[in-house]
């Protein structure tokens, strides 16, 4: 089975989320799945059981409560994040085997770079000497994933110090860059999407911006 994947420079957080409600509300069982890979302008979201008191000092940094899974997390500039409108029911997988396919891929993606990456099963994500790399929540309604990924390349840490990263206080972060490695975006975006694919059982297409896509003014 095809997914189209569609690449998009930078895109504000609320109507990416907008859109993909709506993919998720109007697709059918003909529908084909998307991998929507992209960044974010600064931004804090907080999951459908996040706690406000785990943004600690957001500053000018907006907070947006969602409906994925999990606590609070920062999107922006130098980290790719991947969205997945998956149909889980078509592809045969639970909302558990998804997040493990996720978190699986990014496991390979960094071994593969060399380093010694891993999940844990008390908190989602992907994890190099302690220090998370890759942040996770997903959302699944009417058969229909989204939400995603977030793979920190050469993120800012400094807005992490603002937040108890997805609920756990004083939780290091890293990065590609920050763990001596390449972080060119499009090779990384590429690498990563072949290998979600391919764990998916899928075959990635390139497909231009959607509709309702407009870049950021600043």
């Amino acid at each position: 089975m095809d997914v189209l994947v569609r690449h998009l420079p930078r895109v504000d957080y609320q109507p990416c989320w907008e859109a993909m409600r709506a993919f998720t509300t109007e697709r059918d069982a003909d529908t084909t799945d998307e991998l929507w890979v992209l960044e974010h302008p600064p931004v804090y979201t907080l999951g459908q059981a996040g706690k406000p008191e785990h943004v600690l000092a957001p500053g000018d940094i907006p907070v947006v409560r969602t409906d994925r899974g999990g606590q609070v997390t920062y999107h922006g500039p130098g980290q790719t994040v991947i969205y997945l409108m998956l149909d889980v029911q078509r592809l045969a997988l639970g909302a558990r085997a998804v997040v493990s396919a996720i978190e699986d891929s990014v496991v390979d993606y960094l071994r593969d770079r060399g380093l010694d990456a891993a999940s844990r099963a008390d908190a989602p994500g992907v994890y190099v000497g302690g220090a998370k790399i890759a942040s996770l929540g997903l959302r699944i309604r009417r058969a229909g994933s989204y939400h995603g990924l977030a793979l920190n390349r050469d993120a800012d840490p400094a807005p992490w110090r603002r937040i108890n990263p997805c609920g756990h206080a004083g939780q290091p972060m890293t990065s590609l860059a920050g763990e001596g490695l390449d972080a060119d975006r499009e090779r990384v975006e590429q690498d990563l999407v072949t290998i979600l694919s391919r764990r998916l059982g899928l075959t990635p297409r390139t497909a231009p911006a959607p509709s309702w896509y407009t870049p950021p003014q600043s």
